[in-house]
């Protein structure tokens, strides 16, 4: 079973940039689309961004739409998420994962906060 390990998070001001990286412990293929999701305090883990088969399709929900880009290595088994002009509602723990979800264990996630 894979497994994934995400880095990359940290404290950063309003308006900041941080890059996430997802390294998988076995080989995430190309045909299957990975996927970013957080989870704030007091909410529920949802879906962030999806990059599918060969970096072939990307889908982002609404609140990050022209800020973050998700992005692939096949060949090293990587997924980033790259994320410009933070705002205070990006503040969560950030995890990375197959989608759709196959039912595997999420890694440990990488806290990403905004504040000044």
């Amino acid at each position: 079973q894979v497994q994934f390990v995400e880095s990359g998070g940290g404290l950063v001001q309003p308006g900041g940039s941080l890059r996430l990286s997802c390294a998988a412990s076995g080989s995430i293929s190309s045909i299957y689309a990975m996927g970013w999701y957080r989870q704030a305090p007091g909410k529920q883990r949802s879906l962030v961004a999806y990059i599918g088969s060969s970096s072939g399709t990307a889908y982002y929900v609404d609140s990050v739409k022209g800020r973050f880009t998700i992005s692939r290595d096949d060949a090293n088994n990587m997924v980033y998420l790259q994320m410009n002009s933070l705002k205070a509602e990006d503040t969560a723990v950030y995890y990375c994962n197959w989608f759709p979800l196959k039912g595997g264990a999420w890694g440990q996630g990488t806290q990403v906060t905004v504040s000044s």
